[in-house]
């Protein structure tokens, strides 16, 4: 589900020359809960559009593009290379809403990382619409914030297109191709998060091969493997009562892949869901009864305790696995911090994939 929307709020908040968002009791994680008053609802039934909906979506609260790509060198290490550009509304999207300029109600967020079984880096930048320094366009596609930025083709598979950033002693520049189309999420796009009206509109891209170069410590290494893109748009997408998510991206060797996700709520139990995509892009949504999603060991990180290995099964796939993280210590210490890092799969099927985790 991507792409955590912890950071959102706050940073709106922090632009917009306030106070950081607090959790309030009744408005879900990061107040992701909260009503949407003046936002466009996300309602069954819509149909996706392509290329339009490549681009943004400003009449909805919260959206992002969100890339994970799991990787290997020539020495054969693995890697795990993460890019996120996230857009915040600080207000309802009106016909008089300013276009450009520092009056644009939109804010912009980007988290980029590198992660290795030794290592593990990242970086945050901030910006505000209308001004230049972030946003999204069509034709030709780009998706930036600074110097950072997604571009390629918006055609149908989204492909191919060209990802990069670079923090503090680290950094990528990566090629994605794909032959096959975008694949939707949920019930056509439209994914449920909750029993009751929580939804976001969600498709993904999860049959990018990549290559391309990456840093670390000024050592430039040459990197081969595959990548996975996430949209999601929404303007409420959790219940009051969610405290956060553990979402899985997977690579099966089979050729299969594998979106999952568990929305934690300690009051109504917790929510989950996913979709079973073939090699072929084939899509099968996964009912929460269908879903098992839990977790194992507890690792020690920054402070507090995380499970950084899981047991997932899918009883209607014959599909039963463990996962383990790469790096066990893969912490985005950013302005609301999380876990996000690549993962190793293994039981009745071998691969490897993403798991982030919120509200720990």
């Amino acid at each position: 589900m991507t792409k955590a929307y912890l950071c959102l709020l706050m940073i709106a908040l922090l632009l917009s020359g306030c106070e950081p968002a607090r959790e309030t009791p009744g408005e879900g994680f990061a107040g992701l809960g909260r009503e949407q008053q003046g936002y466009a609802p996300v309602v069954p039934g819509r149909v996706l559009s392509f290329p339009a909906d490549h681009a943004a979506h400003p009449e909805f609260r919260i959206e992002w593009w969100y890339v994970t790509a799991n990787l290997k060198d020539q020495q054969g290490r693995d890697w795990g290379a993460q890019w996120t550009l996230f857009r915040q509304a600080l207000q309802p999207h009106t016909e008089t809403s300013p276009t450009a300029g520092w009056g644009q109600p939109q804010v912009w967020l980007g988290h980029a990382a590198l992660t290795q079984a030794q290592g593990h880096r990242h970086a945050e930048r901030l910006a505000r619409g209308g001004v230049g320094q972030a946003g999204v366009e069509l034709n030709p596609y780009r998706a930036w914030i600074d110097h950072w930025q997604l571009s390629g083709q918006a055609n149908a598979m989204l492909s191919p297109l060209w990802v990069q950033a670079q923090g503090e002693n680290f950094g990528y520049r990566l090629e994605l191709h794909s032959d096959r189309p975008v694949v939707l999420q949920g019930e056509q796009g439209y994914s449920r998060k909750s029993d009751s009206d929580q939804a976001s509109y969600y498709y993904s891209q999860p049959f990018y091969q990549v290559r391309g170069e990456i840093e670390w410590d000024g050592e430039r290494l040459a990197v081969t493997g595959q990548g996975w893109l996430d949209r999601e748009w929404s303007s409420q997408p959790l219940a009051e009562d969610q405290q956060g998510w553990d979402w899985f991206s997977l690579h099966l060797d089979s050729g299969d892949k594998l979106m999952l996700f568990r929305l934690r709520s300690e009051q109504r139990g917790h929510y989950l869901s996913g979709t079973w995509i073939s090699a072929t892009g084939q899509t099968w949504p996964l009912a929460p009864e269908a879903v098992e999603i839990e977790p194992l060991n507890q690792t020690s990180v920054a402070g507090r305790q995380l499970p950084t290995r899981w047991h997932l099964r899918v009883a209607a796939r014959d599909f039963e696995v463990t996962t383990e993280a790469l790096n066990p210590q893969a912490w985005m210490g950013t302005g609301i911090p999380y876990w996000e890092g690549p993962i190793r799969v293994s039981g009745s099927h071998a691969g490897v994939g993403y798991l982030e985790m919120t509200g720990y």
